[in-house]
């Protein structure tokens, strides 16, 4: 074969391999590209739809409260700092999808909870476990004041070993303590499905600060984890 043409040869064989590990390359910054995208989309899925939820963004963490009212608990979240979103609804529970009419007859299972979403490089579980047993009674067998009925247990639902580990021994502790005068009745228990609760539901306190119920039963929460953890709060 002639040397030059050859030579030709030989450079349009190597253009080609290089163009096909560009293209390689290219396709494979655009994968990862979609990748935050991907996982918000199922982050959003697992939160608010009932689907059994992990921790899908490694840089939070996921803990399912029950303590009475989630109008109370979900306002007094709300105001720590580290927690990117609260949402009120039902978990616990035998049936999918429950409305609020069904969870209050008490006879589905659920509990009314919030999901709460956390960096726990701002505030960690055990952290989150102080604020939920200071806000409510947990001496009480579901009951909170006047809430009563099995959907106003106090519950943890552990979402992993982990979880289940801090919430026993923060328990123990408590009780040892002799902070309340009976033993605590807090449900420790494995986390299953979680069902957003009606939009009206959503952000109540903040949607209705003036209501009866607001001023005499969440604002004492709200001004009590203020008071007791005001290190662990947003800006004002």
């Amino acid at each position: 074969m002639h040397k030059p043409l050859r030579q030709k040869i030989v450079v349009l064989k190597y253009r080609a391999v290089f163009q096909k590990a560009l293209l390689s390359w290219c396709s494979a910054l655009i994968c990862l590209s979609q990748i935050p995208q991907t996982l918000a989309a199922d982050n959003a899925t697992h939160m608010y739809k009932g689907v059994p939820m992990g921790t899908v963004n490694a840089l939070y963490e996921t803990a399912t409260l029950g303590a009475g009212c989630f109008w109370c608990v979900e306002a007094a979240f709300q105001q720590v700092r580290g927690i990117t979103s609260v949402a009120s609804g039902y978990a616990g529970g035998t049936i999918p999808n429950p409305t609020y009419e069904q969870v209050c007859s008490g006879t589905t299972g659920h509990a009314e909870a919030v999901q709460i979403t956390f960096n726990p490089q701002v505030i960690s579980y055990a952290e989150i476990l102080d604020i939920f047993w200071s806000i409510h009674d947990p001496t009480t067998l579901n009951r909170q004041g006047s809430d009563v009925g099995p959907q106003y247990r106090s519950v943890i639902f552990y979402h992993n070993e982990r979880q289940k580990q801090i919430a026993e021994h923060k328990k123990k502790k408590i009780d040892n303590a002799g902070i309340w005068s009976n033993p605590i009745v807090t449900e420790i228990v494995p986390y299953t499905t979680f069902y957003k609760a009606e939009d009206y539901h959503q952000n109540f306190y903040k949607n209705n600060p003036r209501q009866p119920y607001c001023v005499l039963i969440i604002r004492p929460k709200i001004d009590k984890v203020r008071k007791e953890f005001h290190n662990k709060l947003l800006e004002p």
